[in-house]
């Protein structure tokens, strides 16, 4: 039910932007009925093909189905961008084309009320008419209007841009965006870690979507970024499958491949997809692989020498929604010694101001840094607390975000490369 109805509401918002960019592509291409009509087809095609793809699964081949849905997915991609963009340059026609009017209006105010009355240009007028009637034959064509003006020509060249800047970054998004992968360092200071520990390394994945668009090229990929990470302890934090339960066999042969890359092993929790792919899969996935699943608990990392706390919760989506779901710190705060400093495994950072006061960091994903920011990163001004991607601070607990390693919807990225974080303990 859930999927139905996120799909009519993606339908009907698709739908209406592509009517827009349907009507601005028709005018500059100047396109004739039949070309309309075309254009119309493939726009309303690419929009049903990528809402629709989760029915074809299991229907068509593997690799069929994944060139639909890119294909599809840039075009819808290209036309979300695409009427943003133009309604940038509408929304500066519209405010150029009040001025001018303000302007016109003015001029008219401050004319002195006599220049219309002049005795000699009234003559004219009515003796000979319109002005361009004075000219000579051979004049009038010289003086004539050019076929485009310039003002038009702008208009035109605005528009363009918009797709052509809309439609270019879609494609890149799908085809180069989303493999851009970086390592991203951060050194962050835990009150109370012990100077043995000083400079202890955590490796971090999160949204990794193992599925259609995340495979064995993409595993190679995640398992070379953690090599050159060298940390002393590698985390999966959450959205770990896309939708698909028989992605977890992967999610297993990637958790056996990263285990031995640090001396602490895999820890992991869940993450919302983790449950709608199917958690018992997921966890069952993990465990084979190795993994120290932290789902509610906890775990002690070190030695005698000095050590600190692990801990892990469930999925805020979980909360209400599964028997005995949703986060639950103090369970795992009960499996570790009171005295050691913290440092949380959650999915959704929307949980840290629950969390802050009772641990020293909380590593987390979900938010994809926004996936997609054409100019500017509108997951900033939706999410809860402004929470996106990077390091954020309250009170004396820290939260640091991870982009995410692949992607949820349309697979693509732009203006948040997929990364793996290298994050640095540091004794304060």
């Amino acid at each position: 039910m859930r999927f139905v109805v996120v799909s009519l509401i993606l339908l009907v918002v698709l739908g209406a932007l592509g009517l827009y960019v349907h009507r601005r592509a028709s005018g500059l291409l100047d396109l004739s009925l039949r070309g309309r009509r075309a254009l119309a087809c493939l726009l309303a095609t690419g929009m049903l093909a990528m809402i629709s793809a989760r029915l074809w699964r299991g229907v068509l081949p593997e690799g069929v189905l994944r060139g639909v849905v890119l294909v599809s997915s840039i075009l819808s991609l290209g036309v979300l961008l695409s009427a943003v963009l133009l309604a940038i340059v509408d929304l500066g026609h519209l405010i150029a084309r009040l001025g001018r009017a303000a302007l016109g209006r003015a001029r008219a105010a401050a004319r002195p009320a006599d220049v219309a009355s002049r005795p000699g240009e009234q003559g004219a007028r009515e003796d000979g008419g319109d002005a361009g009637e004075l000219l000579s034959p051979q004049l009038a064509p010289q003086l004539a209007p050019p076929a485009l003006p310039r003002r038009a020509f702008l208009a035109n060249g605005a528009v363009g841009s918009a797709f052509l800047i809309g439609g270019g970054s879609a494609v890149y998004g799908a085809l180069v965006g989303r493999h851009d992968y970086v390592i991203e360092e951060v050194a962050i200071p835990i009150p109370g870690l012990p100077r043995s520990l000083d400079g202890f390394t955590i490796v971090q994945l999160s949204d990794i979507h193992l599925g259609l668009f995340v495979g064995e090229p993409q595993m190679r990929a995640a398992e070379d970024l953690v090599r050159k990470a060298r940390g002393d302890l590698v985390v999966m934090t959450g959205d770990l499958i896309d939708f698909n339960p028989m992605y977890a066999e992967h999610l297993g042969r990637l958790t056996r491949r990263l285990g031995p890359l640090a001396r602490e092993g895999v820890a992991a929790i869940p993450g919302n997809h983790d449950h709608f792919a199917g958690i018992d899969a997921a966890l069952d996935a993990l465990e084979r692989g190795g993994a120290r699943v932290l789902s509610n608990r906890g775990s002690v990392v070190g030695g005698a020498g000095g050590a600190f706390a692990l801990l892990g919760v469930d999925d805020v989506w979980a909360r209400g929604r599964v028997p005995g779901g949703g986060p639950d710190l103090r369970r795992a705060l009960a499996d570790v010694p009171r005295d050691l400093p913290r440092v949380l495994l959650c999915h959704n950072p929307v949980f840290f101001p629950d969390a802050a006061g009772e641990v020293a960091l909380q590593l987390s994903g979900h938010t994809h840094g926004g996936q997609v920011n054409p100019l500017v990163r509108p997951a900033d001004l939706v999410l809860p607390h402004g929470y996106v991607a990077g390091l954020y601070k309250r009170g004396s607990a820290h939260l640091y975000i991870n982009r995410g390693f692949g992607t949820a919807g349309p697979p693509a990225r732009i203006g948040a490369p997929p990364e793996v974080s290298r994050i640095v303990l540091v004794a304060a």
